[in-house]
């Protein structure tokens, strides 16, 4: 029952961080019809950029909180995603909303690969160890079962930012419009909606989430590098294909539910496998997952099936 419990708590730190790049993901396919493999890479973006300010403020001002160290790097690389998603929606993706689906697709992979051999020229290509300014010594709420203050924090800031997503969304007039753009950009335009400027905010809005999911990835694992987005980038278009892509509930239960999974493979796997494969081959669960989510249920958990009419 420990070892249940333990794996519990470690697929809701993980699935939290899925959730939040994902909500990235679902929100640009909602309103554009189009998977922005570059988001993952704002991940490692606001990994580094949070790991560049800290490095500068331990070098002006060593007697900084970490609390406060931390919240200013948080504001210095929320900032720099936002304006990097701003740029990449303007000169990439906005000249291509009308070309075949295959074009900005494959300009998305292009987006990627130029993001990542920038922060190599920039940050280089080794690991850089990113200060873990929340203490990563482990409480024990339940006999047996291990947390850290920094995990802790992980689950509740996601609560938190998803819940604030939603209520954005539902609640507000900014909401309202993106529903519109997402329903049909052309219609929303003629009653008044700026469109362009819904999708720039969209793409801004995914990229100050994927700016803290990589400060608190890199936090919770102690590295940052150039190569750090990829994998959680894909994961999390897993998460959301399995939630339902274009559905902000969706992408939250599908992060969840991958973080789950993912975490009670690499426990369990050696068992169920008598030894042949090891917890290094948790990666697998995930891309079995978008596998059979494809194959049996292509709208996801919580998508919906879309009939077109003649």
């Amino acid at each position: 029952m420990e070892i249940f419990l333990q794996q519990i708590v470690n697929g809701l730190v993980v699935g939290s961080v899925y959730a939040l790049v994902a909500l990235g993901y679902t929100m640009v396919y909602g309103i554009l019809g189009l998977i922005n493999f570059a988001h993952g890479d704002l991940v490692m973006v606001g990994a580094l950029t949070a790991l560049q300010t800290m490095m500068f403020l331990m070098g002006v001002a060593p007697g900084m909180s970490p609390i406060a160290m931390l919240s200013l790097s948080l504001l210095v690389a929320i900032p720099v995603c936002m304006l990097l998603a701003f740029t990449m929606e303007r000169l990439a993706y906005r000249p291509l909303r009308n070309a075949p689906r295959l074009a900005p697709l494959i300009t998305a992979i292009g987006v990627s690969f130029l993001l990542q051999t920038l922060a190599m020229i920039i940050w280089g290509r080794n690991y850089h160890t990113f200060p873990q300014l929340i203490s990563t010594t482990p409480i024990q709420p339940i006999e047996g079962v291990f947390i850290t203050p920094i995990q802790i924090t992980i689950i509740v800031v996601s609560a938190l930012m998803m819940a604030g997503l939603v209520l954005l969304v539902t609640k507000t007039k900014l909401g309202r419009a993106m529903r519109a753009t997402a329903e049909n950009h052309r219609v929303a335009a003629l009653m008044g909606v700026d469109t362009n400027m819904i999708i720039a905010l969209t793409f801004v809005i995914g990229a100050a989430l994927a700016a803290v999911a990589g400060v608190m990835f890199a936090s919770n694992y102690g590295i940052a590098h150039y190569g750090m987005g990829f994998m959680p980038g894909l994961k999390a278009f897993t998460a959301a294909v399995l939630g339902g892509i274009g559905n902000l509930g969706g992408a939250m239960l599908g992060g969840i539910v991958l973080g789950l999974v993912e975490s009670f493979g690499a426990g369990y796997i050696e068992h169920l496998t008598f030894g042949f494969l090891n917890s290094s081959y948790q990666d697998i669960f995930a891309f079995m997952i978008l596998g059979l989510v494809l194959i049996f249920k292509p709208t996801g958990l919580l998508g919906e099936r879309v009939s077109d009419r003649a």
